[in-house]
Order: C-alpha cells, then sequence, then structure tokens
C-alpha cells in the first residue's frame, strides 16, 4: 500500500472513532447550544432552535446524559448552555453537577424555548439561537456532529466555514474498498492501530459490562443472556445490545463512535472483542480485527449518509461479522461473502430514533453480521441477483447505499411525520 493511501486510511480511523458522552445527536444540539452561550458570555432569556428532522427523530426519545433523566431538544440545548463545556465536543456534558442539573431544569421553567423542524433539506442541520436583552448568537452545525459552518453575533458574522480544521470536510472515502481495508489492516503499523482502536475496545466494554450489570432502559443484553445463555454468539450480541440498554438510558460513560454513533461504535467492536477472547486471540489480531470491522462499517456508511431512514447497525454488524471472520482467519473472499450474506438479511431495516430499542436492533444486526459469516464457513451464502444483491461486494455494497440514501427518502419522511406528529 502506497504511502499516502495508507495516512488516508488511518486518517479516516483517526476521524471517525471518537469519544463521546451519550447519543450523539443531542450531544451535538448540546455541542452548538454550548458554544453560543460562550459567545452571548450570558444566560439568555429566549432560546430559538431549529433541527433537521433527522435530528428531532434521534433527539425525541433518548435522555439526554447528566440531566436526571431529561430528553429532547429543549433539554439537551439547556445542558449544554447553562454547564456545557464546548471546548470537549462531544464530551460537552461531563463535567456537569448535581447543582447544574437543577440549574438546567430550572433553566427550562424560566427561558422561552422555540424549537421548530428546519426545512432546507440538509439532512444534519442543527440552528441555535440566543437572545438576551438587544444581544443574539446564532450557532449552526451541517454535515457531521462538530462541524460548525457559522457563529453570528448580533448579525455580524464572527465565524463562517469551519470553527475547527479537525471538524471541517472529512477525508475522501473513496479510497476505500473491502480489498483495500484488509490490505491496510494487514500491513498497518501495529503501534499506529493500537492507539486508535485501544480506547474504542476499553470504553466501549466499560459501558457493555455496565449495561449488563445495572438494568437500563428495556434491558435487551439481559433478557437475550437469561433467556438464551452464555454461548459465544448470543454474547456477542448481547454484550453490544447491553452497551446500547445503556447508552440510550443515560449512563454518563463515554462510548468510542463510528460513522458518528456510539450504537455503531459499540456494534463493530464488541462482538469482535467477545470472539476475539473466545478464540485466545493476541491482542494484536484483535486490534486488527476490530479495525477491519470499524472501516467495513464505514464504508457501507459512507454511501448512506450519516443520518437516513436506514438503521446503522445494519451496516455496523456486517463489519463486526467481517471483523470475526478475520478473527477466524478470513481473507479477502471470505470477509466479502460475510458482507454480502450479512446485508441480504438485515437490510431495510429502519431507523425510527435514538431509543430503548436500538439495543434489540443491535441484536439483530450482530445476528445477522455472525448469520453472515457462519454461512461462509459453512460453504454457503446469497449470489448476486438475490433481491438487491449484485455479483461482487462492492456492487452489492454501491446497491445498498442507493436503497438507504435515495429509496429510502420518502420512507425517512414518513417516519419524522409519525414520530413528532404529537411533539
Amino acid at each position: 500500500m502506497d504511502e499516502q493511501t495508507y495516512k488516508t486510511y488511518l486518517n479516516i480511523l483517526d476521524e471517525e472513532l471518537l469519544p463521546a458522552m451519550g447519543c450523539t445527536e443531542p450531544i451535538s444540539v448540546a455541542y452548538a447550544a454550548a458554544i453560543a452561550e460562550k459567545t452571548l458570555k450570558t444566560l439568555p432569556e429566549r432560546v430559538e432552535i431549529s433541527v433537521s428532522g433527522n435530528i428531532l427523530k434521534n433527539v425525541k426519545s433518548v435522555i439526554v446524559p447528566n440531566t436526571g433523566g431529561l430528553k429532547g431538544v429543549k433539554a439537551a440545548a439547556a445542558a449544554g448552555i447553562v454547564a456545557g463545556k464546548a471546548d470537549k465536543k462531544l464530551q460537552v456534558l461531563e463535567d456537569i453537577t448535581d447543582g447544574d442539573i437543577k440549574s438546567i431544569t430550572a433553566f427550562l421553567q424560566t427561558a422561552e424555548f422555540n424549537v421548530v423542524q428546519a426545512k432546507n433539506g440538509c439532512v444534519f442541520d442543527i440552528g441555535v439561537k440566543l437572545i438576551k436583552g438587544g444581544n443574539e448568537v446564532f450557532v449552526r452545525i451541517e454535515g457531521h456532529h462538530t462541524n460548525v459552518v457559522e457563529i453570528t453575533h448580533n448579525g455580524e458574522k464572527v465565524f463562517c466555514g469551519c470553527v475547527m480544521k479537525e471538524s471541517c470536510a472529512l477525508t475522501d472515502r473513496s479510497v476505500l474498498s473491502v480489498r483495500g481495508i484488509l490490505e491496510f489492516v494487514n500491513v498497518a503499523n501495529f503501534d499506529d492501530l493500537e492507539k486508535i482502536i485501544s480506547r474504542q475496545i476499553d470504553c466501549n466494554t466499560a459501558i457493555a459490562e455496565e449495561g449488563l450489570k445495572n438494568d437500563y432502559g428495556a434491558r435487551v443484553g439481559k433478557v437475550l443472556l437469561k433467556a438464551f445463555g452464555n454461548g459465544v454468539h448470543n454474547l456477542a450480541k448481547a454484550t453490544a445490545a447491553a452497551g446500547s440498554d445503556a447508552r440510550m438510558n443515560g449512563c454518563n460513560l463515554p462510548v468510542v463512535i463510528v460513522s458518528g454513533s456510539g450504537n455503531q461504535g459499540m456494534t463493530a467492536s464488541l462482538p469482535v472483542v467477545v470472539y476475539a477472547k473466545h478464540l485466545n486471540a493476541d491482542r494484536e489480531k484483535l486490534i486488527r480485527a476490530v479495525a477491519l470491522s470499524d472501516l467495513i462499517t464505514i464504508h457501507l456508511k459512507t454511501g448512506i449518509g450519516r443520518l437516513s431512514a436506514y438503521c446503522g447497525a445494519v451496516s455496523a454488524g456486517a463489519g463486526a461479522g467481517a471483523g470475526v471472520c478475520y478473527l477466524y482467519g478470513g481473507g479477502l473472499e471470505e470477509i466479502s461473502h460475510t458482507i454480502v450474506n450479512a446485508l441480504a438479511v438485515d437490510s431495510g431495516l429502519i431507523c425510527d430514533g435514538a431509543k430503548s430499542s436500538c439495543a434489540a436492533k443491535i441484536a439483530s444486526a450482530v445476528d445477522a453480521g455472525l448469520l453472515g459469516m457462519e454461512m461462509n464457513r459453512c460453504g454457503c451464502g446469497f449470489v448476486g441477483g438475490d433481491g438487491i444483491l449484485e455479483s461482487g461486494v462492492e456492487k452489492t455494497i454501491d446497491n445498498v447505499g442507493d436503497l438507504a440514501r435515495i429509496g429510502m427518502r420518502e420512507t425517512d419522511e414518513e417516519i419524522i411525520r409519525l414520530m413528532i406528529k404529537n411533539v
């Protein structure tokens, strides 16, 4: 692999594998609000928030961490305004105290809030305006979770473009292919990978253990273990689901995200961790397998986009299946067949926002990935012409991207309509 391509792959992992506390969409709202408050330098009297429908659906039903169980756009913005630390980005709410929670609740009761759905056609769009007397500040995030594109103070643009260079346009993902990902994972300097992937393994394992230990949400992970036992296949599903149980329901432990999603970050990594332990794989094999799973997930999501009607866990489940296949010694052919098999099973699973049931969808996606892997090990598989599958893994990935990004556009609009009609 040439040096430039190698650096591009590393940059993609660096950009994607970020620590975040809580569901990333409410955290992004809190981040925008914290920047606005930092610019205004005082608590506002009025807060006006405009967010795209996909942001609304992902914020509506999930608990904002460190708020005492509050949910929704207003709560996320209030937390960012009252107690957020803008310099911490996706960990903006990390340092909230019990006293801050009381202040957030009081602010919600005293300030005037107005939340509307943005109609500019941008799938990922957050605008927060704070007003105090004759002063006002507007902050806009567009495209991805930390991509601040505008800050305006009293009508004057303080900033237009991208606040921090590392938050601007993402590295070109067109370099990604299953063949290229496998080559990169095999030739990468272990130290380069280890320093990126280790944090993901440590953080995501910790929140999964928390989810299995305590009662969060619908307790999908715990139910899976109780109902179906501790076999490695079920344990892999349950562990990933338990991380989501905790994360969607207020746990303040950070996760390391992939493709802008903590659920995808956990789905891509935790099943691989479980299987590596089962197979007594060494640390280097584990790190490389998780890196492969992450990159396959990113590759699949690139054609879909950050937010859509297509559940992102499906991509991460296919990535996890590929990572486990790698642990078993699978090469390009085996990994490609695993991905195609997995996509044949679960493509079309809808995303109807962040909430407790995400844990069950993660379990389903991991199951599809593992089934795809086991089918290939048994010499079975789906072939081009079966539904949306096409001969060649890259063509199938392109088809899935078209299905999710174009074909499910109206589905996305209807999901949003159903979710917010009573809001």
